[in-house]
This record gives structure tokens, sequence and C-alpha cells, in this order.
């Protein structure tokens, strides 16, 4: 198989370009240009492409004739930056490739997701925080989302919880909506959020789903995961 990551050389996406190596497949990755430096011990096992995730000829060029995309959906700035990422992956991928994206809890398929009253605090803070520093832009992040579930191709998008980092627990455990007890503790390991974005590959099951996911090993996970 061969596989793009797009958003390579950040915490989520160094841990996907591992998992795919040591699956055997063929891995392209995009970054950011001044963080290529962060991919030096995969320089040699993957080919490289330096640039901004939402350069539509950038995404053109890496998608081409991969299997499947793993994407990082990051809201920086305020040049839709996630959006624009999206939508290029989205325009550019081959017919049949697994499109799979990844974002946080803020995010809603069918409003059916039931929010903690932090989480909103969360989310209200952070889009403060990203009109005044012009950093961030979870709106774009929303809108880049909204156009995945419009797609009629073989997406998924992955919410992922609270992440931490540490030695892997197994792949998370998902569930429809946020609310749901299973997703209680709210903490998934990041090597463990990226395992399940590569497995999510070849899992047909979760074609146009949006899974959000937690630790298996947390105890929301445990009481609920039967």
């Amino acid at each position: 198989m061969k596989v793009c990551v797009v958003g390579a050389s950040g915490k989520l996406g160094r841990y996907m370009v591992q998992h795919c190596l040591d699956l055997g497949y063929e891995v392209v990755g995009v970054c950011r240009e001044k963080s290529v430096g962060k991919l030096d011990d995969y320089r040699d096992k993957m080919t490289i492409l330096p640039g901004a995730t939402n350069d539509r000829e950038l995404i053109k060029q890496a998608v081409n004739g991969c299997d499947g995309v793993l994407t990082v959906l990051v809201p920086w700035g305020v040049q839709q930056y996630a959006s624009g990422t999206a939508q290029a992956v989205l325009d550019f991928a081959q017919p049949n490739a697994r499109l799979i994206f990844s974002c946080g809890w803020h995010i809603t398929r069918d409003n059916q997701d039931i929010y903690s009253r932090l989480l909103k605090i969360q989310v209200v803070i952070g889009r403060w925080i990203g009109k005044i520093t012009r950093m961030l832009e979870l709106d774009d992040q929303v809108e880049a989302c909204d156009r995945i579930f419009k797609s009629d191709t073989k997406w998924t998008v992955v919410r992922g919880s609270d992440l931490e980092e540490g030695e892997s627990q197994g792949f998370p455990v998902w569930s429809h909506h946020i609310g749901d007890p299973i997703l209680e503790s709210n903490m998934t390991r990041r090597i463990d959020f990226a395992l399940f974005m590569v497995d999510a590959l070849v899992k047909d099951d979760l074609i146009q789903e949006a899974p959000a996911i937690v630790g298996c090993q947390t105890p929301s996970a445990l009481a609920h995961s039967s």
C-alpha cells in the first residue's frame, strides 16, 4: 500500500509515519518546509515533500498514486489552512483511495453529541484566543469537516479526545457520539490515536463514519467496552 501522510512532521504525523513503515507501506509525507528536520529519522525510508499542506499543487503531487491519505487537520492561522488542506485532498486523491482525517471532539456531524461544560468553555476560549492572536481558526476546522461530511469519497473523520504521551495501550475504542459513557475518561495515548488512524485505512466499516475515540485502558473504556 502507498500512503500519503499530510502533516507528517507533527507528533501525531510522526507516529503515523512509523506505524505505516512498520506495516511495510510506502510512505509520502507532506510537511511545512521549516519542519522537515523533524523527519530526519525517516529521511531514507520515505519521500518527503516540503510545503504548506493547503498548497493544492503540492497535495496533487503528494497523493498521486496513493491508496490512502492520512491527514492531520490543523487550524493554523487565518488562511483557511484546515479547509484548504481538506479540499485539496478531496479533489486530488485517487477515486477509491481511503481518506482518513483527524480532528478534535468539538467537531460534530449530526448535532447529536453532548458536550461537557468544560469542553464548551475550552472551545469558546480557543476561538477567542485564535481571533486575537490570528494563530488559530477553529471554525475553519469545522468548515473542513463539513466539506468532508458532504463528500462521496471513502472518508473517515477520527475525533480524538485529550491526548497524552506514553507507550501504546492498544487500539482505542470508539463511539458514534460525544457524551456516550464509554468516552467519559476523555484521554487517549497519542501513539494509539495514530494507530487507529492507520488501521482505519483497511476498515470498511469506518467508511463515512466519524468515530470519537478514547484509550482502551481508560476507566470508562474498561467499564463500558462490552
